[in-house]
């Protein structure tokens, strides 16, 4: 029997987007229902919340994960408001393969047209948050950005199955643009309304992903 709450047969599995908290959520809003999913903070959530909501039988079991959110820059002259898409991302625990985004190329393409400044590249997770000479350290060892759950989900959703994945994240702290100054609330404001715009971009990748490949 098919199960009356997941997608009919020959329809394609809907687009899981994760995200954190409450106010990145917030500004993910409006896809349709059951689109974006808050895991919590931190990668174990983020891999709980994964795994539960990509189990056997469940409507969003075979679906494409997006991970998205604010992200720590870690490269000079990066600003708030700044993207960046993951060539791949990697969990803190060093016994974890790396996760590749092999379909980011039209997310790059439609960010681009919008005219926002997109970095690519690795993508790490932390499971704390990165400050200073950390911040420097792992920029020397090839990373673009950091964040706390990234490479978890991306993680979590293909030990769940293969599938194309992805992670999106706007900078919201930057080596020159650090959190802690007074100066970075108007900085925090622009990073909101960038991920806010970049939800249109996820539905048009997952609709690339439908079309055939030559």
């Amino acid at each position: 029997m098919t199960d009356p709450d997941g997608p009919s047969p020959g329809t394609p599995p809907p687009l899981l987007v994760a995200c954190a908290l409450g106010i990145e959520r917030f500004a993910l809003r409006g896809g349709p229902a059951g689109t974006v999913l808050r895991t919590g903070m931190g990668p174990q959530a983020a891999e709980r919340a994964i795994g539960a909501a990509l189990g056997a039988g469940a409507p969003t079991a075979a679906s494409p994960v997006v991970a998205s959110g604010f992200c720590a820059g870690l490269a000079p002259g990066m600003r708030p408001g700044d993207v960046v898409v993951a060539d791949a991302t990697r969990e803190h625990q060093p016994d974890r393969p790396e996760a590749v985004c092999r379909d980011n190329a039209p997310l790059v393409a439609a960010l681009k047209e919008r005219g926002l400044t997109v970095h690519s590249g690795l993508l790490l997770g932390s499971d704390h948050v990165v400050r200073g000479a950390e911040r420097t350290a792992l920029h020397a060892a090839g990373a673009v950005a950091v964040d706390m759950e990234s490479a978890a989900t991306l993680g979590s959703a293909l030990r769940a199955g293969p599938r194309p994945v992805a992670a999106v994240r706007v900078v919201v702290d930057a080596p020159e643009h650090e959190l802690v100054r007074i100066g970075t609330i108007r900085g925090g404001i622009s990073a909101f309304r960038v991920l806010r715009a970049v939800l249109p971009v996820f539905f048009e990748w997952h609709r690339s992903l439908l079309l055939p490949r030559r």
